[in-house]
């Protein structure tokens, strides 16, 4: 997954500073009139391998729904390319993703649409590359703790190669693997503490194991 910076058009309100939010539906609505014009050029470019001859126009149309909006164009699900929009399950940005998604066109054979990250179908297939490293999923270990007064699991994660990273991209590492695992709104929702391990903890389960355990929460709330 590729996420561009897209944070063009910087919000300029000042903290305390009240501006009302403008109508969302018309917005969403022009995002998708630009969309249905730029996808034939988007398609293209990521046949070819080259997705920097959309990358800039994207974020411009991606900014002027919300300019603190982020979003990736990927390998599809069920299609051959995803566009995944997300507020990064900010509560103020909501309204935008929701109308976003109500508007979008139906999914087809080339495009499916997501308003948020949506999980990996197999998180022991990813590989993540940070700069030297190549950092495979499958070897990451999660030590998991069920707060049942919660509904929530804490969780501390683990990888060999964590200890060897930068702090910046350990955090990242931290958050991704479970973000592809749960999908963004499922971890938000059924995770609790988060925590790096630079040693594997006693008793530490696979991302697959994680699953199925939140799994099996969900269906218990």
């Amino acid at each position: 997954m590729r996420w561009w910076n897209r944070r063009l058009g910087r919000d300029a309100r000042q903290p305390g500073q009240d501006v009302p939010e403008p109508d969302v539906t018309p917005l969403a609505a022009r995002f998708w009139r630009r969309w249905e014009l730029l996808q034939p050029e988007v398609s293209a470019a990521l046949g070819d391998g080259r997705p920097g001859r959309f990358e800039n126009v994207l974020c411009e149309v991606v900014a002027e729904l919300h300019p603190n909006l982020d979003f990736a164009v990927e390998q599809g699900q069920r299609a051959m390319y995803a566009l995944v929009l997300t507020g990064k399950e900010d509560p103020a940005l909501r309204p935008y993703t929701d109308a976003w998604k109500a508007a979008a066109p139906p999914d087809d054979h080339v495009w499916e649409y997501h308003d948020h990250v949506p999980p990996v179908p197999d998180p022991d297939g990813v590989t993540v590359n940070i700069g030297a490293h190549r950092i495979a999923l499958a070897d990451v270990r999660i030590a998991a703790l069920i707060d049942e007064t919660e509904g929530v699991v804490d969780v501390a994660v683990h990888h060999p190669l964590l200890g060897e990273l930068s702090e910046a991209s350990r955090a990242n590492m931290t958050f991704l693997p479970l973000e592809a695992t749960l999908g963004e709104r499922r971890a938000a929702e059924y995770l609790g503490r988060v925590e790096t391990a630079l040693t594997e903890p006693r008793g530490a389960i696979t991302l697959r194991a994680l699953r199925e355990l939140v799994d099996d929460l969900a269906e218990r709330r």
